[in-house]
């Protein structure tokens, strides 16, 4: 089967396509046909880990380093990216009962990553569910990623109905999904973005948009009881003045600094800084499924292309251009 491969670390340049072996599932494993798979931040910085230094790394340096020594430290220990999927049940195991052959299907493999090939086996209880019904398999293919990790930190980081939270970042994966779970969990969200995002930042609901090119939101008049930093962009000291009391500025991507503004915010003051990663589970996703449909999450699409162009797909990926998801179609 077709498989899109890297052996380096480095641009999209690495990505090349490559004949493999098409894998049989086990008995308690479904083999879905790839019909589509997302681009997104996690891809690009995965095909780039060698070239990644523990600073530009947006965690600290002990996650860095287990990231550096997980994919591989000089070359890519699995070689395949691709963390989203959604395609299509080709065969089952014999103790499958979850799903059928035909079965429209969406899913997560995480840091295993692999998606970027014709045909992939994922357990029937892992992070996989029925396709939602209002979504095509290239829109469901953007969604796991990013609202899974936003469900799971908004519940950790204690979101309630009625407050004001601020996104900064809110046009990339965890950021546009974090916007709308937050809508659908009653909060009032503004969201911060680039001039050329602002139109898909709107679409996905935000009740404010505010343009960081030209306005900081740390300079104005608003005031949230939550700041939810995606790329750990904003300082605490300039935000905390727009954090009402009580208030939380949750990052998702920290440093160290972070950790200890944490530790120290969480014993004395009356505005947290909160250090979070994902805890996601797979059933999880079923819920995300049930937003999905019930229109809470929707999906925009900027452009999609055909998987044998995944490097120029990563270029446009990692452009200042891309307003919405980039997606590889498989034949």
């Amino acid at each position: 089967m077709k498989a899109v491969v890297y052996t380096e670390y480095g641009s999209p340049n690495v990505l090349h396509m490559r004949e493999i072996d098409k894998p049989t599932p086990k008995d308690d494993e479904v083999l879905v046909r790839v019909r589509a798979t997302a681009v997104n931040f996690g891809d690009t910085i995965a095909r780039r880990m060698g070239k990644v230094s523990a600073r530009e790394f947006n965690m600290p340096g002990p996650i860095w380093l287990i990231a550096r020594m997980a994919f591989g430290w000089n070359k890519p220990k699995n070689g395949i990216l691709g963390s989203e999927f959604a395609g299509e049940i080709a065969e089952v195991g014999k103790s499958v009962t979850r799903f059928k052959v035909g079965d429209n299907v969406f899913g997560y493999r995480g840091q295993a990553q692999g998606a970027n090939v014709e045909y992939l086996t994922m357990k029937q209880d892992g992070y996989i569910q029925p396709l939602p019904a209002n979504m095509t398999v290239e829109e469901a293919a953007t969604v796991p990623y990013g609202a899974l990790t936003a469900l799971s930190l908004l519940k950790q980081a204690n979101l309630q109905r009625g407050e004001k939270v601020l996104i900064n970042g809110a046009s990339g994966s965890i950021g546009a999904a974090a916007m709308q779970i937050a809508k659908a969990m009653g909060a009032e969200v503004t969201g911060t973005c680039s001039t050329p995002r602002m139109a898909a930042v709107k679409a996905y609901g935000a009740d404010k948009v505010i343009d960081y090119t030209r306005e900081d939101f740390t300079k104005g008049t608003e005031t949230y009881d939550m700041i939810f930093d995606v790329l750990g962009r904003s300082q605490f000291e300039r935000a905390k003045r727009v954090l009402k009391a009580n208030g939380r500025m949750v990052y998702v991507s920290f440093k160290m600094k972070q950790v200890f503004q944490g530790l120290w915010t969480s014993r004395f003051g009356n505005k947290r800084v909160m250090c979070i990663m994902s805890n996601d589970k797979a059933q999880d996703l079923e819920v995300v499924k049930a937003m999905v449909e019930a229109d809470e999450i929707k999906a925009i699409i900027d452009r999609c292309y055909p998987l044998e162009q995944a490097a120029d797909a990563h270029r446009y990926a990692e452009s200042t251009h891309k307003t919405g998801s980039v997606v590889l179609l498989h034949s």
